[in-house]
């Protein structure tokens, strides 16, 4: 493989570049077909959720597993029916709303493939940026869905029947809302102009932080322990159970500078001697 000499290349372009390839033959089979991205999206969300799936079905059996979750006396975690039935509303509206939405918008758009990839330093000030304004959007967006009556009850409502969130919970919603979000995360790559790379990662981090921050478990290598500034799931079950505080989906930033935030309890408790952490 010749490495590129143009701002984009550096002694980090043939990792980048390599990868972009082979990004670049997949959506270019995919962007074209006015259904596939959004079936993609779909399946992508289900296999995230595989694992904590397998932690529910353990869970019935595995002391420890119990013991990360976060609402641990709770209750058992919720069942293969409560999991099948929750697949069964976002299939539902995957079919009768995003997908046909998702189509219309490939309709609109004239999708750009261009030959060489991002930067190393690029794609991560890129991603992070979008992270930041998605955040940003979504804490607005989220605490008006709150604080509007009509349209918590229209459009909210619905993903609040779960207290306890479980992974597969984080896409049950209204259609008008799973449109929000799908519109919301991309207008951020689009008013960024991101490198098309850096937009296909934004989107699976994206969908991999929705499905732990509604996971219902506080795991040893959850990522809200490993980088500081993220609220993780302890932090959006907070929200679930009180409603009133933590509208940020990731970061804590903005629910501290407006009061709004609220600590996990179980966070609180001391880490030494606490052998259900």
């Amino acid at each position: 493989m010749s490495v590129p000499t143009t701002e984009h290349g550096g002694e980090q372009a043939p990792v980048l570049q390599g990868l972009w390839e082979c990004v670049r033959a997949g959506q270019e089979e995919i962007l074209p077909s006015p259904y596939l991205p959004a079936s993609c999206a779909f399946f992508m969300h289900i296999l995230l959720c595989a694992p904590f799936l397998a932690l529910d079905t353990l869970g019935s059996v595995c002391q420890r597993v119990r013991s990360w979750r976060i609402a641990a006396g709770s209750g058992p975690p919720p069942s293969p029916r409560r999991w099948f039935e929750c697949f069964c509303r976002i299939l539902y509206k995957y079919l009768t709303a995003v997908i046909p939405a998702t189509a219309l918008f490939q309709f609109l758009r004239s999708p750009d493939f261009p030959e060489l990839a991002p930067s190393c330093r690029q794609l991560f000030v890129e991603v992070v940026a979008c992270f930041l304004l998605f955040d940003t959007l979504f804490f607005v967006l989220h605490y008006g869905l709150h604080r509007v009556p009509w349209l918590y009850r229209k459009i909210h409502h619905m993903h609040h029947q779960h207290h306890l969130p479980f992974a597969l919970a984080a896409q049950d919603a209204s259609s008008a809302e799973l449109l929000l979000l799908l519109l919301l995360a991309l207008s951020c790559a689009w008013v960024l102009g991101c490198h098309p790379l850096s937009e296909v990662i934004f989107h699976l981090l994206n969908s991999w932080l929705a499905v732990e921050d509604h996971c219902g478990y506080n795991l040893p290598w959850a990522l809200h322990r490993l980088l500081p500034g993220l609220g993780g799931a302890p932090h959006h079950q907070t929200h679930h159970s009180m409603q009133s505080v933590n509208y940020a989906p990731y970061f804590t930033h903005w629910d501290q500078f407006f009061g709004t935030y609220r600590a996990s309890a179980r966070l609180l408790r001391p880490a030494s001697g606490d052998s259900r952490r």
